[in-house]
């Protein structure tokens, strides 16, 4: 079992968009493998290729126990209906703020395989896409905060 150090705020990796993948060869299944023992931890619930240090279009859920990866993810639906709850993030530890979230999110991408998937899912698992799809275009929870929650947070940032 492989389970990789989380890279945290301040490693330029997480405000690098990451590349599509092109080979689904073992070295994207070496990746996928991973990321999914590095998620299967307690309290993760999603873990982005540049959390652990792969500028690579990859990420791994692990939400009410179904543990899974989505290769070169895109969203391609939101609901109108959002939710407002805290979010946190593993490069962001301590770290739990308001975050507005679609309630409902749909993802297409592919397996290690290279086989068609689409993902989705409402609640926690919507919010999981959304956030694991941002870490891929370079992008924090804490981009998507405005007012007094980005003020708080970023002044629990700076203060740890």
């Amino acid at each position: 079992m492989t389970v990789r150090p989380i890279r945290e705020i301040g490693d330029p990796v997480l405000r690098t968009p990451t590349d599509e993948v092109r080979a689904f060869d073992r070295e994207l299944a070496a990746l996928v493998r991973d990321l999914e023992e590095t998620v299967e931890h307690p309290g993760r619930a999603g873990l982005a290729a540049p959390q652990i240090g792969v500028g690579a279009r990859v990420f791994s859920y692990n939400i009410d126990g179904r543990i899974g990866h989505v290769v070169n993810p895109r969203i391609v639906e939101l609901s109108a209906e959002t939710q407002d709850g805290d979010e946190g993030c593993l490069s962001v530890p301590g770290i739990w703020a308001p975050t507005v979230r679609a309630m409902h999110a749909v993802v297409e991408g592919f397996d290690v395989h290279g086989e068609p998937l689409r993902l989705e899912g409402t609640g926690l698992m919507a919010r999981a896409l959304q956030h694991e799809v941002d870490h891929l275009d370079g992008k924090l929870f804490l981009d998507r905060l405005t007012g007094e929650a980005r003020k708080a947070a970023l002044r629990a940032l700076r203060d740890r």
